[in-house]
C-alpha cells in the first residue's frame, strides 16, 4: 500500500528520494524558482507549487496526507545566523506553515504524522524557547511528539547533525517498540534533554522518546566519492595550493605532513574560517581534516563556505573545490540526479537539503511502522 505525503520547503525533493517509491507526494511547495526547476526535473509527479508558503491556502492541499514533511528555513536558527530564531524573517516561515496545519486540523484532514527538520541550533535558539514553541505547536493540535538529532555521518561521509521533531496524531496507536522510557545517547544529546525541561506541563505529557534502531556501520568513505577528474571544477594551480597551505596553522600543516608521510592517496577537506590569533588579530585560516569525513555542506554565501578538497600522495599535494556532483553524492542523491548547470546553484541545492538516507531511516524506523500498526488495527 502506498503512503501519501506533503513536502513543504521541498527544495530539490530530497525528502521524497528518502521516502522512496512506497510514498506518493500529493503536494510540494517551495519559493525558490531554481530549486523548483530541479524538483520538477527529478520527480516523476509534478506536485510542486512555486509560491510563498504564507500564500498557500487550504484549497491548494489535495486530499489527506499520511505525513507532512517540512524542512523549514534554518538561517535564523543556525549558529551562523543573527539569533533571531523563529521571530526571524526566514525561520519565521514556520508560523504560516503551522497555520496550514491548524487549518487542516479544523477541516478534518489533520495529517497522521508531521515531521520537522532543521539545524541543531533549533534546540538551543533563544535559550531553548524556540524549541519549546515548536513543542507547543504539536501539543496544541493533540499530537504525541518527540525529537531526535540524527547525524548524516552514520550513513554518509559527511558530518551533518540535524534536528527532527516528529509528531503522531493523538488518535493513532504508537507501537510500544517505537518509544523508549528515556533518552538515548545516540539520538538525544544533552541539549535536547535540557530543552525538554522548558516544555509546558501539557506538552511534556505528550512528549515521546523516539526509539530508533542503531544504523549499520557506514561502509563508504570520503575518498570513495572524490573524482580524480571531476566535472565542473578544475584543480588549482600549484601557486593556489601553496597559498592554501600558507593559510594553515602549524597544527593543520602538520596534518598535511603526516598525510604525505604515508605515501598513500589521502583525501581531505578544507574550510576557510576566520580565527583570532594569539595576538587577537583575526585572520582567515584554512582548516583541514583527513578523517575520511567531509565537513557539513553549507550554502555558498561568499567563497569561504564552499568546501575545498585536498588530495595528498607522497610529496604531491593538490587542491580544488568540491564538485557539485560530489556534493550531491555527500547528500545521498543518486548519480543520475539532474543538477543545476551553474555550480553555485547546484552547491546551494545540496547544502540546503536533507540527507536522503537519514529520511529513509526515519521512514523505515518510525513513519512506516506507525502507519502499518494503525492499518492493521483497522483491519482487525
Amino acid at each position: 500500500m502506498q503512503h501519501s505525503y506533503y513536502d513543504f520547503f521541498a527544495g530539490g525533493g530530497m525528502a521524497g528520494f528518502g521516502l522512496g517509491s512506497d510514498w506518493r507526494c500529493l503536494f510540494a511547495n517551495d519559493i525558490d524558482a531554481k530549486k523548483a526547476a530541479s524538483y520538477r526535473a527529478n520527480q516523476a509527479e509534478d506536485a510542486l507549487l512555486l509560491r510563498d508558503v504564507a500564500q498557500v491556502t487550504l484549497d491548494d492541499l489535495p486530499g489527506s496526507a499520511d505525513l507532512v514533511w517540512a524542512s523549514f528555513p534554518c538561517q535564523d536558527l543556525s549558529l551562523a545566523g543573527n539569533g533571531a530564531g523563529l521571530a526571524g524573517k526566514r525561520s519565521g516561515m514556520f508560523r504560516p506553515f503551522w497555520q496550514l496545519m491548524r487549518d487542516l486540523h479544523a477541516d478534518g484532514r489533520a495529517p497522521k504524522m508531521i515531521a520537522l527538520e532543521n539545524v541543531y541550533g533549533a534546540i538551543t535558539s533563544n535559550g531553548g524557547r524556540d524549541f519549546a514553541t515548536l513543542a507547543a505547536a504539536f501539543s496544541e493540535l493533540g499530537y504525541r511528539f518527540g525529537a531526535v538529532v540524527v547525524d548524516a555521518v552514520h550513513f554518509l561521509p559527511q558530518s551533518r547533525p540535524r534536528f527532527f521533531m516528529v509528531g503522531v496524531r493523538g488518535d493513532l496507536t504508537i507501537p510500544d517498540a517505537l518509544v523508549a522510557d528515556g533518552p538515548s545517547t545516540l539520538w538525544h544529546p544533552p541539549a535536547l534533554v535540557e530543552g525538554c525541561r522548558l516544555l509546558s506541563q501539557t506538552a511534556a505529557g505528550r512528549w515521546q522518546w523516539w526509539n530508533l534502531p542503531t544504523p549499520p556501520a557506514r561502509t563508504i568513505a570520503l575518498s570513495d566519492l572524490i573524482d580524480d577528474q571531476p566535472t565542473g571544477v578544475d584543480w588549482h594551480s600549484a601557486a593556489e595550493t601553496q597559498k592554501l597551505l600558507g593559510m594553515m596553522t602549524d597544527h593543520n600543516r602538520a596534518k598535511v605532513t603526516a598525510a604525505q608521510a604515508t605515501g598513500e592517496r589521502i583525501v581531505g577537506t578544507i574550510y576557510r574560517r576566520t580565527r583570532a590569533d594569539a595576538d587577537g588579530v583575526k585572520r582567515q585560516r584554512a582548516e583541514v581534516r583527513f578523517d575520511q569525513i567531509a565537513g557539513c555542506l553549507r550554502t555558498p554565501a561568499g567563497g569561504s563556505s564552499r568546501q575545498t578538497i585536498m588530495l595528498v600522495q607522497g610529496a604531491h599535494v593538490w587542491s580544488r573545490l568540491l564538485s557539485s556532483r560530489e556534493a550531491a553524492a555527500l547528500m545521498g542523491l543518486p548519480a543520475d540526479y539532474i543538477l543545476p548547470v551553474r555550480y553555485n546553484d547546484a552547491y546551494r541545492l545540496a547544502g540546503d537539503g536533507v540527507a536522503v538516507p537519514v529520511v529513509r531511516h526515519l521512514a523505515q524506523s518510525l513513519f512506516t511502522p506507525v502507519l502499518r500498526a494503525n492499518r492493521l488495527a483497522l483491519v482487525a
